[in-house]
């Protein structure tokens, strides 16, 4: 059975840093894209950032380009997002997904495999 489970989040103070990491269970990360895609109350699904298999490419939304940075560890099967110099409107909840490696991966659409998703407060 395949799982993703997203960890990391949590309350931290505007221009604070926190790591999410996203995991795999039933299957290897190393083979998909893997997005992070994030939701806050009253607003639509925002992609965030994506990696490619082979970590070809990596991708950023224009609101976070600059401050946060995906990457992959192969031997973990883990992907992380570093997200500094936060922002009260980076609070949502951030999921993380699998799908097939495109350079359309901040596409929410073609993603096959969602975690539960992990909150993210930034307030003083």
């Amino acid at each position: 059975q395949v799982h993703l489970v997203e960890s990391g989040g949590g309350l931290v103070q505007p221009g604070g840093s926190l790591r999410l990491s996203c995991s795999a269970s039933g299957f290897s990360l190393n083979y998909y894209a893997i997005g992070w895609f994030r939701q806050a109350p009253g607003k639509e699904r925002e992609g965030v950032s994506c990696i490619t298999r082979s970590d070809s490419y990596t991708y950023y939304g224009d609101s976070v380009k600059g401050r946060f940075t995906i990457s992959r560890d192969v031997a973990k099967n883990t992907v992380y997002l570093q997200m500094n110099r936060l922002k009260p409107d980076d609070t949502a909840v951030y999921y993380c997904a699998a799908g097939p490696s495109t350079r359309r991966c901040l596409d929410g659409g073609l993603y096959d495999y969602w975690g539960q998703g992990t909150q993210v407060t930034v307030s003083s």
